[in-house]
C-alpha cells in the first residue's frame, strides 16, 4: 500500500466533546491516519498515545504527527487491550479517549486489503495482516452453520441461510478465492426483486459481518467499554464513533448501564429504594451525525454517530451486562 490517506469524521464534534486540556492524557483507541489525533493537538497541549493493529496505518500517523513530537506515542495494539497496553507504559489512569470505529478509507480503497467487493483482491480482510485467519481461511474453516449464524449475526442479513450455503458450495468447487467471486456467490443469495429495490450492493452485509468476524471488532468494543470507566481520571471523557447498529448498539447500551451503582436494572433498583450513584454521565443525550456540509465533502460520514459520556467521582463498577 503506497499510502493511507483517511478523511476522519466528526473532528469538530469530537473536539467539542472531548474537551481536551492542556495538561491531559489522552488516547487515540483507533488511530487510523492521526486525523484525531491531530486536531487534539493542534487544539491543546495534550499527550496522545495512539493505538492502531494496522502497521500501514501507523506508519502513515507517525508521518502526521511528526511535528507533535514528543507528545505523540504510537503503539501497535488492539484498542479492546488498552488497560495492557497503558500498564505497559506505566499509566493508571488518563483524561480522555476517542474510538473511531469501523474500516478506514484506505483499507476499503486498496484491493490488496480485500475489504470491498467493488475491487478484485484476495479474500483477507485482517486489520492486522501479519496475524489471525484471513476472511478465506475463515469461510473454509466453519460449517455451514455457522457460516449462516455470522452472516446473520454481524451482517444482519436475512437471507444468511441461503448464503452461507452457496458460499460453501463455491468452496467445494474451488471457485471461491477473489472478492469479486465472493460477491458474486451472494448476489445469487438474495432475490433479484430485492435487489432491485435495495440502495445497497447485494453484498454489502455478508462482507461486513466477514469483516466484523476475521477482525472480532466486536469482541474488541466489547472489552474496551467494559474496562475503560476505571481508566478514566475523573471528568475525563470518552467519545466513540460508531457506523452501524451492532456497533452503535453495544455504545449506547454501555454508557446508559454506567449511570447506575445498582446490580439491578434501573427501574428496579429504584422502585426497591437503593442509592443509585452515577460513574459516568452522558455528555450526548442522542448519537450527534455528521453535518449536511460533512456529507456532501465526505460520504462515508453519513452513517458515522458520536456518543460521549463523562466520568464522575462515584467509584468503579463491575460490567452489568
Amino acid at each position: 500500500m503506497s499510502g493511507f490517506e483517511h478523511a476522519s469524521v466528526l473532528v469538530d464534534e469530537v473536539l467539542e466533546h472531548l474537551s481536551p486540556r492542556n495538561d491531559g492524557t489522552y488516547v487515540d483507541c483507533t488511530l487510523g491516519g492521526g486525523g484525531h489525533s491531530a486536531a487534539i493537538l493542534k487544539a491543546s497541549q495534550a499527550q496522545i498515545i495512539g493505538i492502531d493493529r494496522d502497521p500501514t496505518a501507523l506508519q502513515a500517523a507517525e508521518t502526521r504527527l511528526a511535528e507533535f513530537a514528543p507528545r505523540a506515542r504510537m503503539v501497535h495494539g488492539e484498542f479492546g487491550d488498552v488497560a495492557s497496553v497503558l500498564a505497559d507504559l506505566g499509566i493508571d489512569q488518563v483524561d480522555g479517549f476517542v474510538a473511531d470505529l469501523g474500516v478506514s478509507s484506505p483499507q476499503l480503497d486498496h484491493a490488496d486489503r480485500g475489504f470491498s467487493f467493488s475491487k478484485e483482491g484476495p479474500l483477507d480482510m485482517r486489520m492486522d495482516p501479519s496475524r489471525g485467519q484471513t476472511a478465506l481461511e475463515l469461510m473454509h474453516t466453519v460449517d455451514v452453520d455457522a457460516l449462516a449464524d455470522l452472516i446473520f449475526e454481524f451482517g444482519e442479513e436475512r437471507h444468511s441461510r441461503k448464503i452461507a450455503r452457496l458460499i460453501k458450495e463455491a468452496i467445494r468447487q474451488d471457485q471461491l478465492r477473489t472478492t469479486s467471486e465472493l460477491a458474486a456467490v451472494v448476489a445469487k443469495g438474495i432475490p433479484p426483486a430485492e435487489q432491485r429495490k435495495s440502495k445497497i450492493h447485494p453484498a454489502t452485509r455478508t462482507f461486513q459481518a466477514l469483516r466484523i468476524a476475521v477482525n472480532r471488532e466486536l469482541d474488541q468494543l466489547d472489552s474496551f467499554l467494559a474496562g475503560f470507566p476505571s481508566l478514566l481520571k475523573p471528568g475525563g471523557r470518552c467519545v466513540v464513533i460508531s457506523f452501524h447498529s451492532l456497533e452503535d448498539r453495544l455504545v449506547k447500551n454501555r454508557f446508559r448501564d454506567l449511570s447506575w451503582t445498582s446490580s439491578l436494572p434501573p427501574h428496579l433498583a429504584q422502585q426497591a429504594g437503593e442509592r443509585v450513584l452515577a460513574v459516568c454521565e452522558p455528555v450526548t443525550r442522542k448519537a450527534v451525525f455528521a453535518s449536511d456540509a460533512e456529507t456532501a465533502r465526505n460520504p462515508r460520514a453519513r452513517s458515522a454517530r458520536l456518543r460521549a459520556c463523562e466520568r464522575t467521582g462515584a467509584p468503579n463498577l463491575p460490567s452489568h451486562r
